[in-house]
């Protein structure tokens, strides 16, 4: 018998959760339970980066036991971690911790060829690691939205979920420069980069900018998503 796919989930840092006495992690119990419809075993990682710091290679050793990783949602990285000072009283959920166990986490599951789904804020992690920009406000945000995106055709995307799938989206930030090797596989209607690959990686790769754990009890496009990584991580 197959053994089942392990996929590594970073946690989010909690102030508080029922039942505890101290801040707390978590994850997204729809997300987890993505994992699992999907055929995988999700296991969440405690981001340990210790005054804000963390290599890919200490990240690595705790993560070798992993065959996939899922980089999920969460609040907003510092903008000065794409070079910008903080231009917008939008801005999050900043944690210094978080955002360097979250790029060291990307900059690792690239290098060593890892099946890698990320998940809006991951998305957005995986393009600062490779050296991009986000746009810290959006004029219109996607939050409690429901949208078409078009996808591109010819892409491993469409080989999932086809030529458009129903997203939904709850994000205020968005890509506003590609890192390096970064190609848009999905947009919306105003432009908003959806979906992205990264042709010639070492290993399997997604980005999502919407979230498919809202919907994949009842879009198979979104349960899709989560079996394209675990089927990834089985092979």
């Amino acid at each position: 018998m197959a053994r089942t796919p392990v996929i590594a989930i970073p946690a989010r840092f909690s102030a508080s959760a029922s039942a505890h006495r101290h801040r707390a992690l978590s994850t997204a119990r729809a997300l987890s339970e993505g994992v699992l419809r999907a055929g995988g075993e999700p296991v969440t990682v405690h981001p340990w980066a210790p005054e804000g710091h963390v290599t890919p290679d200490e990240v690595g050793a705790r993560l070798a036991f992993a065959d996939g990783v899922l980089l999920p949602g969460g609040g907003d990285l510092d903008p000065a971690r794409y070079g910008q000072p903080v231009a917008s009283d939008e801005v999050y959920d900043v944690d210094a911790e978080q955002d360097a166990f979250d790029l060291a986490v990307a900059r690792w599951a690239v290098d060593a060829g890892v099946p890698l789904l990320a998940v809006c804020r991951g998305w957005q992690v995986v393009n600062v690691a490779l050296g991009g920009e986000l746009e810290q406000h959006m004029a219109e945000p996607h939050r409690h939205v429901v949208h078409d995106v078009a996808v591109d055709a010819g892409t491993e995307l469409e080989k999932v979920v086809g030529s458009t799938t129903a997203a939904s989206c709850y994000h205020h930030q968005r890509v506003s420069r590609l890192g390096e090797g970064l190609v848009p596989v999905a947009r919306a209607a105003d432009g908003t980069i959806e979906a992205a690959a990264l042709p010639g990686a070492k290993g399997w790769f997604l980005a999502v900018q919407w979230h498919p754990e809202d919907t994949f009890t009842t879009d198979p496009d979104q349960l899709a998503v989560f079996r394209a990584l675990v089927d990834a991580a089985r092979r």
